[in-house]
């Protein structure tokens, strides 16, 4: 049996906070896990720009609800459901994800929460565990699960570690120049053909 884990943001939607930063005009959003590999000093860093600019979460959730996947992602993800069962992990957030999900047929997510105070502002986040897409990997493959991989970020090199098969699509030069042993898509086509290469390759070697 073999299981398809995907990243979200950069992969199948756009960098929600990339959004923000252009609805809001605040450059300082822009920030992502693909500039900083610390996700514990980026989040502190965007709870403090949203206190400073008094920004609440139906702010963010009001730019999210005017947002779409990415060009052909919902028709990749709709396929590669057809033939791999596909978990997303993501370092996003439960109060985010909704729209999205919604909008790419609900394919199941493992992710984080927000601490919401009773104003509406972000205080906090809580995450499912530290490096959580990693467990999660190694949790399918103590399944007996073959696990098949993609992300963009930082943040998503431990979970193509910790896959029989991982790969990069979308991801930004310095990250491909830090990590050269995961091989690079650049569109869904090419990832496909990745994923379907790997799984025949994992298949074989079990037999």
């Amino acid at each position: 049996m073999q299981v398809v884990c995907l990243d979200l943001e950069g992969v199948l939607i756009p960098e929600i906070w990339i959004e923000f930063s252009k609805r809001t005009g605040i450059a300082e959003f822009r920030r992502t896990t693909r500039d900083e590999p610390d996700y514990d000093k980026l989040m502190r860093f965007r709870i403090a720009l949203l206190e400073q600019h008094g920004l609440k979460l139906a702010d963010i959730q009001n730019v999210i609800g005017g947002m779409a996947p990415m060009d052909g992602a919902k028709a990749f993800l709709d396929e590669l459901r057809t033939r791999f069962q596909v978990i997303i992990l993501s370092d996003t957030f439960y109060e985010f994800a909704d729209p999205m999900m919604r909008q790419l047929g609900r394919p199941t997510l493992f992710c984080h929460k927000l601490v919401i105070d009773e104003s509406g502002f972000v205080r906090d986040y809580r995450l499912r565990q530290p490096n959580q897409k990693a467990h999660a990997v190694h949790a399918l493959k103590g399944l007996n699960f073959q696990v098949i991989a993609a992300g963009d970020s930082y943040n998503d090199t431990g979970m193509l570690g910790a896959a029989d098969a991982g790969f990069f699509i979308h991801p930004p030069e310095n990250i491909v120049a830090q990590f050269p042993q995961f091989p690079v898509n650049h569109s869904y086509a090419e990832l496909k053909a990745s994923i379907d290469g790997a799984a025949a390759r994992l298949l074989a070697a079990t037999r």
